[in-house]
């Protein structure tokens, strides 16, 4: 008979389970006694002085005022995440002409910003350019460093290895093996869009079910079901700009005709708005990618049961034309009695979302903070 090992749980483990719970709740209930700790999270209240003291002495945690509620004579001492307690890098790749760092704190606030001009480097140019940006955020930061976060257009596996990112022309290349090498730090890549909907969900008050379409360069969605970042056999889940969208649109890099991509991508938009004849034909250009974008959603939404999808991008691409027309479309081919009314909307966090996402993956793999 065939039997599987359970891999044990090591003491060590269950202790980072713990310290994680603790960031948890300090991060989603501010100023927090150990007393409430211990009732939040179920741990006894010896455990409970025993990780507090852990964290405070990491400088994750600090102490911060009295309160007067608890047992008579005795105010409780408050505790809080620190922000100042660890810097996280991050970086966005996902634009054509440039690259985007920043130096963030515990609490995702950007500390500084940093630019990287691409000026058309693809291959081993835009590699050296992102080892470069890398570095400089490290050289920049001001408290220890928790890790760096990084959102990459293209497939990404979970070693963090970038398996295709036709627009840079990379392939199988070990991005994160190379960027820890560079900096002897804990790295995290991952797909720009699959970033871009955890930013949403943390920063944004996103619901745990949403799809999140990301606009730039190419066209990509990120994927949460039930709060968790859908991946796909392959690594490809929500890979959706090379999905063909009808045979009548233009032949795409990767060689096939009419993907969504020569649609919607920024770079194929930019060009069709910049050659409208006025405001009615801009309208009529975003319109029909809209359309195009629904196309392609439709079948997520009715398979799923999806109520919220957000679209990022930039502003003068993601506008009420592209939004309604998508939304419309979508209606459309998904319409039930039984199906609740779709929620389509411009992200709110702007150019920012990647780099917010990238900071709350590092957040997520090495504090256990989601």
């Amino acid at each position: 008979m065939q039997t599987t090992q359970r891999r044990k749980l090591r003491p060590e483990d269950a202790r980072r389970s713990n310290l994680a719970l603790v960031l948890q709740e300090l991060n989603d209930s501010p100023l927090a006694s150990r007393a409430d700790l211990a009732r939040a999270t179920g741990l006894t209240k010896v455990t409970i002085s025993d990780l507090v003291g852990e964290l405070l002495d990491d400088g994750l945690v600090v102490e911060s005022g009295t309160s007067e509620v608890g047992r008579p004579g005795k105010p409780s001492t408050l505790l809080d995440l620190n922000p100042s307690g660890r810097d996280i890098l991050a970086m966005d790749l996902s634009a054509r002409d440039r690259l985007r760092g920043a130096v963030l704190d515990l609490h995702g606030t950007p500390i500084l910003t940093r630019v990287t001009p691409l000026d058309g480097a693809t291959g081993e140019a835009a590699l050296t350019a992102a080892r470069g940006l890398a570095a400089e955020l490290a050289a920049a930061a001001t408290h220890p460093i928790l890790g760096l976060g990084v959102g990459t257009p293209g497939t990404v596996d979970r070693h963090g290895t970038v398996l295709s990112a036709p627009n840079l022309q990379w392939a199988n290349l070990p991005l994160r093996e190379l960027l820890h090498g560079d900096l002897d730090l804990p790295v995290r890549v991952e797909n720009d869009a699959n970033v871009a909907v955890l930013a949403e969900r943390r920063f944004a008050g996103a619901p745990d079910d949403l799809v999140r379409v990301h606009l730039s360069r190419g066209v990509g969605a990120g994927l949460l079901v039930g709060g968790v970042l859908v991946h796909g056999a392959a690594s490809d889940a929500g890979e959706i700009g090379h999905v063909a969208i009808g045979s009548d649109g233009a032949l795409c890099g990767c060689g096939k005709t009419g993907c969504l991509e020569t649609w919607a991508s920024v770079p194929a938009l930019r060009a069709r708005l910049q050659a409208a004849p006025d405001s009615a034909a801009v309208d009529a250009a975003l319109a029909a990618a809209g359309h195009r974008l629904g196309l392609a959603l439709a079948p997520v939404v009715g398979m799923l049961g999806l109520q919220h999808i957000v679209v990022g991008g930039p502003p003068e691409i993601t506008t009420a034309a592209l939004l309604d027309a998508a939304r419309d479309c979508i209606v459309a081919r998904t319409r039930s009695e039984f199906r609740p009314r779709l929620e389509l909307t411009p992200s709110a966090l702007g150019e920012d979302a990647v780099l917010l996402g990238a900071a709350a993956l590092v957040l997520l793999n090495e504090l256990g903070v989601a």
